[in-house]
């Protein structure tokens, strides 16, 4: 790996970020192909956010549709990391800091125990789950008009921006992710609908490969995290004032309100 290239699209992207200015795609800087570039360049700006005072909360996946990774020619799944301010508490979410927000609905898992076995199997995520939640994700791109590859969207943190959970907490021995139907809306009206399948045919295969990738990287998942385990549907634009509610089937509903980017 070109260590100035990837100190270089770091710096792309943060500035993109702290001036709320999308930017050119990093792909001229790291390629398309070279994956751990692309983490190596996310690793950075995570680890930068973490000296400011940021704290790691959980993971999220991304790509975990197969029509999406047909679209971006890839055949696997991407992860970024989830950090203590991009939690929404209460019934408003600010767009401030966010600069081309588009929302999806998924399963969302808390951990019991870490998952750092080198030979991590379906029974040893299942036993690390401590609960799912019905999630929003509220997913951004520091890359002008979302002109992105693979290696732009894992170097741009999988396009994190928020996540808002439901309040309520269900067992995984009651409900089979796998088996989960979404609908989601917007100001009333259905923009999104799909099953647990629809996430690499289950969202616990997400999370097994999730766990055996930060595993791999250096960066095991931990008790206490939380981890979006992809989108259950297509995602939708959103602008302020909107309000967006999601139902999962077993695990209830989650909404919020959009507030615009002066905080309003």
């Amino acid at each position: 790996m070109n260590e100035k290239k990837i100190e270089a699209a770091a710096d792309r992207l943060r500035v993109a970020a702290e001036s709320r200015t999308p930017c050119a795609p990093v792909r001229d800087l790291i390629g398309t192909t070279d994956l751990d570039a692309a983490y190596a360049v996310q690793t950075r700006n995570v680890a930068a956010a973490i000296r400011d005072g940021r704290t790691l909360v959980g993971r999220k996946i991304g790509l975990t549709s197969s029509a999406v990774q047909a679209q971006l020619g890839v055949d696997q799944p991407d992860f970024g990391s989830l950090l203590d301010d991009m939690r929404v508490v209460g019934e408003a979410t600010p767009l401030h800091g966010l600069l081309q927000p588009r929302i999806e609905a998924e399963v969302v898992f808390v951990l019991g125990s870490d998952l750092d076995a080198p030979d991590i199997d379906e029974a040893g995520v299942r036993h690390a789950v401590a609960g799912m939640y019905a999630g929003l994700e509220i997913v951004d791109s520091r890359i002008s008009d979302w002109d992105i590859t693979i290696s732009d969207t894992i170097a741009d943190n999988a396009s994190c921006g928020l996540f808002v959970l439901g309040s309520r907490k269900t067992l995984l021995a009651d409900t089979d992710p796998a088996e989960v139907a979404m609908t989601m809306t917007i100001n009333g009206s259905l923009v999104s609908s799909g099953t647990g399948t629809a996430c690499l045919g289950s969202p616990l295969n997400a999370l097994l490969w999730l766990a055996r990738k930060a595993a791999a990287l250096g960066q095991p998942l931990r008790a206490g995290e939380l981890v979006l385990s992809g989108a259950l549907g297509p995602m939708a634009p959103v602008n302020a004032g909107d309000v967006i509610e999601a139902h999962i089937s077993g695990l209830g509903h989650v909404t919020t309100r959009l507030t615009p980017k002066d905080g309003s």
